[in-house]
């Protein structure tokens, strides 16, 4: 792999997370391929929190609605 193929891999995206635990920061980086697949799983709390990419009526294609919590198996 060449440089500029990994630096796109590693590059952060910044994503808008709407719903879920108060305790989730609204903004948040992830990699570009985490946002490219269109949904997000975040550890919170013994669980992960689940968030779907929804188009915002302001046209922003970096906006995640929070879908279901999962517990961590053990």
């Amino acid at each position: 792999m060449d440089r500029v193929a990994a630096a796109r891999r590693i590059d952060g995206v910044s994503v808008v997370l709407e719903g879920g635990p108060a305790g989730l920061p609204r903004t948040l980086v992830v990699t570009a391929p985490m946002a490219a697949e269109g949904r997000l799983r975040i550890s919170h709390h013994g669980g992960y929190e689940h968030f779907e990419r929804v188009f915002a009526p302001s046209g922003r294609s970096n906006v995640f609605r929070w879908t279901s919590r999962t517990k961590i198996a053990e």
